[in-house]
């Protein structure tokens, strides 16, 4: 960190309360972490900016959260324990202080939530818009995480939660569509990482949702060299996206920002991950199956039909 006194005072006033043992109380340019005993440590990261992964007027706490559950997820994948992250702040100067408050208010109440405390970071100002990113750290016995890899023919295509309520929830953010419930635009800004759901040891290769998950299946299949189908009526939409209308479909299909986990399951397995998902009080459903093939996604209409979409996902680039 710099040696600006404004930024240790910001330091002060909003991530030191937020940091945890290993932090060394943020005074210093590093933290000390050892993970627990007999385990080996999982690594992830993920970056937001403003106006590309949230709107520039979302409430600053949810995009707190929205910054600390993205990353949760991804070791969700992995079926990791949240241990601690990292994080840095790019603001622009006119950033008021009210929204540090509010940013460091919603981290805080999701830390209580999933066990997760801050162990350093950086601040910046940026002429640009807010870029935020954060590295999350969890933990696994010794050779149990899960890949992206590791999917075999016959496999089981299997989704938590539902699929496609982010992506409305962006339309509904930006005009595009209506949400009465205020269902959709709540699952855009807040998602729910599967944190918990005991996926070591049952799953063949798996990813969590965040480009879209016809894109994100793909992964999954060219790193297991598999070929894809999917059941279109298979896949679990909320009241919430049935309500906006068959039109939506291929944007749920597509869309991104779900956050739920996209796992590949033998059929041996199928009721270890049940049980898994209801000791977690998580649901889970199978939408399709891996066969061996070229490592392409086919998605089936309710009557058997090809399904084509006009895109696979969310693009970075």
């Amino acid at each position: 960190m710099s040696d600006l006194p404004a930024e240790f005072a910001l330091i002060a006033r909003h991530f030191r309360p937020l940091a945890g043992p290993g932090a060394l109380d943020l005074r210093d340019d590093a933290a000390l972490l050892a993970p627990p005993p007999g385990r080996e440590l999982v690594l992830t990261v993920d970056a937001m900016v403003a106006g590309v992964h949230f709107l520039p007027d979302d409430p600053p706490d949810l995009v707190g959260r929205k910054l600390l559950r993205v990353n949760l997820s991804d070791l969700a994948a992995k079926g990791a324990v949240p241990l601690g992250y990292l994080m840095t702040v790019s603001t622009p100067k006119a950033t008021p202080e009210s929204w540090y408050a509010a940013f460091a208010a919603g981290l805080a109440a999701d830390q209580v939530q999933y066990g997760i405390t801050l162990l350093g970071g950086d601040t910046t100002s940026t002429p640009g818009p807010i870029s935020l990113s954060l590295t999350a750290i969890g933990h696994v016995a010794p050779g149990t995480a899960v890949h992206r890899f590791g999917a075999q023919a016959g496999d089981g295509i299997w989704v938590t939660g539902t699929i496609g309520d982010g992506a409305l929830g962006l339309a509904v953010a930006t005009g595009r569509l209506a949400d009465p419930s205020g269902y959709l635009l709540e699952r855009y800004r807040l998602p729910q990482p599967r944190v918990g759901l005991a996926i070591c040891g049952v799953a063949s290769a798996g990813m969590d949702v965040s480009d879209g998950l016809v894109q994100d299946l793909g992964h999954i299949c060219r790193a297991s060299g598999l070929g894809a189908t999917i059941e279109a009526a298979r896949v679990p939409l909320s009241d919430a996206a049935r309500a906006a209308g068959p039109d939506w479909l291929k944007t749920c299909l597509a869309g991104g920002d779900d956050y739920e986990l996209l796992l590949a399951v033998p059929p041996a397995h199928e009721a270890a991950l049940q049980r898994a998902a209801s000791a977690a009080g998580m649901a889970v459903t199978r939408i399709g199956s891996f066969h061996q093939g070229e490592p392409l996604v086919m998605v089936r209409d309710a009557s058997g039909e090809p399904l084509a979409l006009e895109r696979g996902g969310w693009s970075h680039f």
